[in-house]
């Protein structure tokens, strides 16, 4: 059995948008995928990290814990052997306390990467495959979120652009969420019901195609 790490935020923890409650794993992307994994005849065990919050290299100035690269190579020691470890995040690195644009969000996903293929693992342990997925472009922000994420939809801009660039420069896999689904009408920044349905299915497809593919 092979087995994956995401990590990510509250866009994949599965916040509802515009409550703080959170989707059941079979309805959250994560569980889709590995639902979809199996049925495709992939046997993996897939591990959630998933905070709220959580940036690619910022401190959040009210909460603690949510710059990713703080103790990410421990996370990558704690589950290793992986097989790979999924990396969806940037859209909080554009909250109204950072002044970033795509191109800096996107360094820190390089600093995220590198990370990951520093971490101590056992020396016969393999060092995971990494895949980048761009988050959805955020729209503007709505509801309880609107103040956190002000302007976030234009510091934002190019996102995906500048991630895809960085996955090429680093010879890691890239999927681009906004080739199968938008963000979440209802808050601008997460993803509804069938959001998640619909992203799970198409990166277990990407990752079977990726990562798992056997030619005949």
């Amino acid at each position: 059995m092979d087995e994956i790490l995401i990590y990510s935020d509250s866009l994949t923890w599965g916040i509802i948008p515009s409550t703080r409650k959170r989707f059941p794993y079979n309805k959250r992307w994560p569980g889709v995928f590995d639902r979809t994994l199996k049925e495709l005849g992939i046997n993996v065990r897939v591990i959630e990290n998933c905070l709220n919050g959580r940036r690619t290299v910022w401190s959040d100035p009210f909460k603690s814990g949510r710059d990713g690269s703080e103790h990410l190579a421990q996370t990558i020691e704690m589950h290793s052997p992986l097989k790979l470890v999924i990396i969806l995040l940037g859209s909080n690195d554009f909250q109204c306390t950072h002044n970033n644009n795509a191109w800096l969000s996107a360094q820190g996903m390089v600093k995220l990467i590198n990370t990951i293929r520093n971490a101590p693992i056992e020396p016969d342990m393999p060092v995971p495959q990494i895949m980048v997925v761009a988050p959805p472009k955020i729209i503007k922000p709505k509801g309880a979120i609107a103040n956190k994420f002000a302007n976030a939809e234009k510091r934002g801009l190019g996102l995906a652009h500048e991630l895809e660039v960085v996955a090429k420069e680093h010879s890691v896999f890239y999927f681009d969420s906004n080739t199968v689904t938008s963000a979440s009408e209802i808050d601008g920044i997460h993803l509804d019901a069938a959001q998640h349905q619909v992203l799970g299915g198409a990166i277990a497809h990407e990752v079977k195609q990726r990562i798992f593919y056997k030619p005949s």
